[in-house]
């Protein structure tokens, strides 16, 4: 439990409060479907369930947007999108559908995941018409971790790679929320304000701390704990976290203190604020990368990656839920984002790890090459350039026309302190690894490059290079390398009906009057992520989610199974 001295900036979770019936308790506020959590998938579920006619409410526990906003705002769509029509794109549900299914790896029923392809060109232009734009432009080049300004239809994933394509051709499927910088801020901006224009009423700076439940087991409401509306508490606690969020890539030290004054003030100065949910309560507050000792407990492999989040990040709807009775499942799979493109030649040197063995195809996307990095090779392992490769790479980090925030750490891998060797066998003793191991490596890649062989891991021919003009490099692609961070997500969350959304107990029965999207429960990303497959969850699993919600009518949802109070509450802090 929670204590006042804690400096931790989670919020604390308590047992449910339990009633036997709705009317012994006193409440602070009434609706008929309760969303905690405003980023996409809050936003998604409150405007489905408001399109059904439900009075909805929805909290944050800050002012809206979470990992949303803060996101490049791509959404993963194919199956034949107006913007791949207009760029000349072929494409289709199935295709889509073949490609993901390599990629999800089962974490989700066939049944679903074609559900989610047929419903792709309909959930972009749901989009669309809540006033999010798209555009067809397509970067040159190929591949890329984030298209520059301009560009807004990008192969996001693995498309290209040889070893993920099926026998249709590749597509891509990335859609980038058109404006300036960044789309995840325009793209949430667009459905807050579709919320509001819908009359989905919000619920600022309350964070949730308990659920309620009836005689039945049904969740009926949630306790939050609120600010007291233009406080002063209010104010500061509103300016302090958007400074955590607005300067974490740079000072994530300085934002940890942030979050924890910022949690202080919700100790010191939120009131209880009761909300009675008639038709039930959804959880859609992210995922728990910010939560040390979920961390601690499920990937502690992870805990030295940069976290990709917002403060909200901390498992707060994980734990609601398993604090009901809820099942969770994948929260050991976390998505490290270990990119090498751009710049676009990079791809081209090889990735070994400590001893010198190469272990991965370099072409892939990030989370593809750093799932291997960090599970199988400790988080440790060099990008390995020759002198030509190194000074290509360097012209492009500064004329390429890229992003600050990937020429920046391009150029200080490449420029501060690398290791150096006249000879692969120099660079091997430089570089602490085995030098017959380095020198197979390069070896073999340059026959590959040759055509004298195939490649070890599947590499284009376009993406091969002889590597042996000298002086060679190492780049420390580690986990620990401060200059070029090596970012993770948590991916894992609560089991649900994957036809409603539905919270599941661990007898798989649905939790009455619960339901969770996002990253708070498993879904289409919950295996490996690609870009734009957790906002396009986002977008699939909320709209589920509040449509199911608000379909049900006060007897359906009035049914449930009594479970036993749970002991403890896992990751509560």
């Amino acid at each position: 439990m929670q204590t006042s001295d804690t400096v931790s900036s989670c919020s604390a979770i308590l047992a449910p409060l339990r009633v036997s019936d709705s009317k012994t308790l006193k409440w602070d506020e009434q609706c008929d479907v309760l969303v905690i959590g405003w980023g996409a998938a809050g936003a998604c579920a409150a405007l489905e369930a408001r399109a059904s006619g439900a009075d909805v409410l929805v909290a944050d526990r800050f002012t809206g947007g979470g990992a949303s906003a803060k996101s490049g705002g791509v959404v993963y769509a194919g199956g034949g999108t107006r913007q791949q029509q207009a760029a000349g794109v072929t494409d289709s549900p199935q295709a889509m559908f073949d490609y993901l299914k390599h990629e999800t790896s089962g974490v989700v029923s066939d049944t679903t995941l074609r559900r989610f392809c047929d419903q792709s060109v309909a959930n972009l232009e749901w989009l669309q018409g809540h006033g999010a734009p798209y555009g067809h432009q397509m970067p040159p080049g190929g591949k890329t971790s984030y298209p520059a300004d301009g560009y807004f239809l990008y192969y996001s994933g693995n498309e290209l790679v040889p070893s993920h394509t099926d026998t249709l051709p590749p597509a891509p499927r990335g859609h980038r929320t058109v404006g300036k910088g960044q789309g995840g801020a325009v793209l949430y901006g667009h459905l807050q304000a579709a919320c509001l224009k819908a009359g989905v009423r919000p619920l600022l700076q309350a964070a949730a701390r308990r659920l309620v439940l009836d005689g039945q087991g049904r969740v009926i409401g949630a306790e939050l704990w609120r600010l007291p509306p233009g406080s002063e508490a209010a104010k500061t606690h509103a300016r302090l976290a958007a400074r955590a969020e607005r300067w974490q890539n740079l000072a994530p030290g300085y934002c940890d203190t942030l979050r924890q004054r910022v949690s202080k003030l919700e100790r010191e100065h939120a009131q209880p604020y009761r909300v009675h949910a008639r038709q039930g309560v959804v959880l859609s507050t992210g995922g728990f990368i910010f939560n040390r000792e979920l961390m601690r407990e499920h990937a502690p492999g992870y805990r030295r990656n940069f976290k990709v989040g917002a403060t909200g990040c901390d498992g707060s709807g994980l734990r609601l839920g398993q604090s009901a009775g809820a099942a969770s499942g994948g929260l050991e799979r976390v998505s490290a984002w270990r990119f090498i493109n751009p710049p676009h030649c990079w791809p081209k040197g090889i990735v070994v790890n400590r001893d010198g063995k190469r272990f991965c195809n370099e072409e892939v996307y990030g989370a593809t090459l750093g799932q291997p990095l960090m599970e199988e090779q400790g988080g440790r392992a060099w990008l390995v350039l020759d002198a030509r490769l190194r000074a290509k790479a360097i012209r492009q980090a500064l004329f390429g026309g890229y992003w600050w925030f990937q020429t920046v750490p391009a150029l200080a891998l490449m420029l501060i302190k690398p290791r150096k060797g006249k000879t692969p066998a120099q660079l091997a003793q430089a570089a602490g690894m085995q030098v017959e191991a380095l020198k197979q490596a390069l070896q073999r890649n340059n026959a590959a490059a040759r055509g004298e062989a195939e490649d070890d891991f599947g590499k284009s021919s376009g993406s091969r290079q002889v590597l042996d003009q000298g002086p060679f490099y190492a780049c420390d692609i580690s986990v620990g390398n401060p200059v070029f961070p090596l970012g993770a997500l948590t991916l894992g969350g609560l089991k649900v009906d994957e036809d409603s959304g539905a919270v599941l107990d661990a007898q798989g029965q649905a939790i009455a009057g619960l339901y969770a999207a996002g990253r708070t429960a498993l879904g289409i990303p919950s295996h490996l992520y690609i870009s734009g497959l957790s906002l396009a969850d986002c977008v699939f699993s909320g709209r589920r989610a509040g449509a199911a919600i608000a379909g049900q009518t006060h007897s359906q949802v009035g049914a449930g199974v009594p479970r036993e109070e749970p002991q403890t509450i896992k990751g509560e802090i």
